[in-house]
């Protein structure tokens, strides 16, 4: 069952990567974050009511809180990066973020094992391969190389502090908190935005409501993954869950190569699989 549920998870957080990129290639990256997060914390709030989860309170609370600060930057870079290169570029390089909570463990006193100095080495090999060669156009840009690695740093990070913010349990309460943050920090960003492009506004709503469905979607899907890995990690070996999981790359880049039809050379897709692999190889590590 844990297997099943790590599985799912990565199939979740494969669609709502594919669902989050393909919307910022017709509505502003900032919009899909806060609307896609206000979906998602609609569903949270009144399941932490009627659970009656624990709450959230001391240092919890504010790993709670940072990590709902950082992840609304981290997420509009990845959707940004998304709509701008080739998602089955993008999406595998996004994963070496990993890297950051076994940085974090590095400062803690761990030392990593064989399997894990590996694995930042394949990864870092592999974010090289999948930049592609510079001349055609099928080369991914320095832009959306800065974007997808500065996305995959605050992903890491976000992972880091929710895992200490749930350290003692109240998992729900925290993705709660840490979604309600996300809602607050980008839409004020979105507001902001707005002043200085009010006529913008009109066709921006629009848009808006002719993708809510898609964008709830997204929102669901993340609030889902995020469920079906906690479970996963609860029901059985946290490592193996966390190995299976980490394939949601191999879906958006399915995804994106039947739907969208995006052509990689074969350099992009090498670097692409090793960035998977490296990535494998720390969670397993």
């Amino acid at each position: 069952m844990s297997q099943i549920l790590a599985l799912t998870a990565s199939l979740l957080w494969g669609m709502a990567d594919y669902g989050g990129g393909a919307l910022t290639r017709r509505l502003p990256a900032l919009t899909v974050v806060v609307a896609s997060q206000a979906a998602a914390a609609l569903l949270l709030v009144p399941a932490v009511l009627v659970t009656g989860g624990p709450g959230v309170s001391g240092a919890g609370l504010w790993y709670a809180v940072a990590a709902g600060v950082i992840g609304p930057f981290a997420i509009l870079a990845f959707y940004r990066a998304l709509s701008l290169g080739p998602m089955g570029v993008v999406s595998p390089l996004a994963t070496v973020g990993v890297a950051v909570p076994v940085g974090v463990g590095l400062l803690l006193g761990e030392r990593p094992g064989p399997a894990q100095a590996a694995g930042i080495a394949v990864a870092v090999l592999g974010v090289a391969l999948a930049g592609g060669p510079r001349r055609g156009g099928g080369a991914v840009t320095a832009r959306v190389l800065v974007l997808t690695l500065g996305a995959a740093v605050g992903m890491g990070t976000v992972m880091a502090l929710i895992a200490q913010a749930s350290a003692g349990g109240g998992l729900l309460s925290v993705l709660c908190v840490q979604r309600l943050c996300n809602v607050a920090v980008g839409g004020a960003v979105l507001l902001a935005a707005r002043r200085g492009r009010p006529s913008a506004g009109a066709g921006g709503a629009g848009g808006v409501l002719r993708g809510l469905p898609a964008l709830t979607a997204v929102g669901v899907a993340d609030v889902a993954a995020n469920a079906a890995f906690a479970a996963a990690s609860h029901r059985g070996s946290v490592a193996v869950a966390a190995v299976l999981a980490s394939l949601y790359p191999v879906v958006t880049a399915v995804m994106a190569r039947g739907l969208l039809k995006e052509r990689l050379r074969r350099v992009q897709v090498l670097g692409a699989g090793l960035a998977v692999a490296g990535t494998l190889l720390l969670a397993a590590g």
